[in-house]
Parts: C-alpha cells; structure tokens; sequence
C-alpha cells in the first residue's frame, strides 16, 4: 500500500469533524485541573452539569470492575477514590459507547470483560491504582469503533478479509487499511490528550514487551483481552483467541497458577454483575 493512501486514511480517521468529539465538559475540566488553585470539587461540580454523563459515570464506577460495587453515590467521591485519569478514561468511553454498541456486534461487552478482567490481573500483580488499568481494557478496542465510524467501506473489507481469509482482525486491518486498530488508538489517544499511560495501554497490547514507557500497562491489556477471549465474552470481531505473549505473564510476574486464580475471580464477578454494567 502507498504511503499517501496510508496518510489520507490516517487524515480521513482524525477528521475532527467527524471523530466523536469528546464532551465539552472534559475540555473544560482539563482546563480546571491546569489551575493549582482548582479543587476536586470544583472538577466534579463541573462534571455534575452534565446528568447523563454523570450517571452513565457512576454507573460503571459502581460496577465490580473499579472495585467498589455499589458504594459510590457522587463524582467527587469517585474522583477521590479513584483519581481523574479513571474518571476521565470513563467519560470518554460513555461519550462512544453507543457507538460501540452499533458498529460491532459484541465489541462493547469484549470491551467491558476486557476492563474486568484487566482490573482483576492489576490487583492480582499487586499494583497501585488498578482501576487505571480496567480503564485501558474498556479503551484498548476503541480504533476499530474509530474506522467503523470514519471509514465503513474499508471495515466491511476488513471483516470480509476476516472471513474469507481465515486472519486475526489486527492481520485483516493491516492489509486492507496498511495499519491496525492498536495505531489508530495511538493517534486518537494524542488528538484527545490522554494520559501517557492510557495510551501505551490501548495502543501496544498487541506487543506489550516492547513498550518504551509503562510496559506493565501494555502487558496487563495484552493478558485481559487474551482472557476475555478465553472466556468468549462479547467479541473483538473475529473467533480466533490471539497467542498470549510469554514474556507479558512474566514482567507481570504471573504464572499460570496465578493466571487461574484471575480467570476464577472474572467469573465470579461476572456471575454477580451479568456484564450488565454501563449498558442502557
């Protein structure tokens, strides 16, 4: 493929006409959080404006993926309990769900398995803050709804590619597109300023060793989808389960007993909750 086919796609992809902008209210948050002055409930008062954001937020926060199911009752809680980075992961995957939940059938609730089960490994590695890394598991899909939504002649190539070729999504969209979704959630995590972190976890999961920065974050999105596939929850647009990487299990410092104790906890949970979290 021509580089100028693969910059005009590119160009066509981050159109900001047409990208689903994020709610004004995260601009201006971003805005408030620049101020030192500024406090936590300033952000969440400012938050609060906007009703249905708000309570598709706290929605997903009292889901068992963050960990406190059922105890958050306003944004200012849930930003002191779980900090702006998650907050801020979860407006941006409230404000595109509906879109998710159109342009693949399934890919929401991969999503959502994604996140529990990322949540769950994080903890299970002994790592601070968690909920981070249930948010990269919600995001980690986010290209394939960005193409869907900005190129869907290419897409319906891609999923035709995936079944007359017998290939993984990622192998379908590299050769109809020249790139994959993991390099379009690179290029909308920079247009949409997202934390360094979020990014490497949403844009390297399909080769979490080499990540320069934050390659524990990669690894933990790598293991989480290869989990949630595992356990065929929702789907990522195709039946193949991608090989999960040696070397991600031990920089996590996982093994496979350990990886046993994840999966029963992600099915526990998913038993409580059904995976109706952040739906309708």
């Amino acid at each position: 493929m021509s580089e100028d086919l693969r910059t005009e796609r590119k160009g066509m992809l981050l159109a900001v006409k047409d990208l689903p902008t994020l709610p004004r209210v995260l601009e201006q948050v971003a805005k408030l959080l620049e101020d030192p002055l500024s406090s936590t409930e300033q952000v969440a008062k400012l938050i609060s404006r906007d009703q249905v954001l708000s309570a598709k937020v706290l929605k997903m926060v009292n889901s068992p993926v963050y960990g406190f199911p059922g105890r958050i009752s306003t944004i200012q809680h849930g930003l002191v309990l779980l900090g702006y980075n998650v907050i801020k992961g979860l407006i941006i995957s409230t404000s595109v769900f509906e879109l998710m939940t159109t342009s693949m059938s399934g890919l929401w609730e991969h999503s959502v398995g994604c996140a529990m089960a990322c949540g769950v490994i994080a903890r299970e590695a002994g790592f601070k803050e968690p909920e981070e890394y249930a948010v990269a598991g919600l995001l980690h899909d986010l290209g394939k709804v960005i193409v869907s939504l900005q190129l869907p002649e290419a897409k319906e190539e891609v999923e035709q590619a995936v079944a007359e070729g017998d290939l993984f999504y990622l192998e379908a969209e590299k050769k109809v597109l020249g790139f994959g979704h993991d390099r379009v959630n690179s290029w909308v995590a920079d247009h949409w300023n997202l934390p360094l972190n979020l990014k490497v976890g949403i844009s390297g999961h399909h080769r979490p060793v080499s990540a320069q920065h934050y390659p524990k974050m990669a690894c933990v999105v790598h293991v989480g989808d290869f989990l949630t596939r595992v356990l065929e929850i929702g789907s990522g647009g195709e039946d193949h389960v991608p090989a999960l990487d040696p070397q991600a299990l031990e920089l996590l410092g996982l093994d496979l007993s350990r990886l046993d104790i994840v999966l029963d906890a992600m099915v526990a949970e998913m038993e409580d909750d059904g995976l109706s979290m952040g739906l309708g």
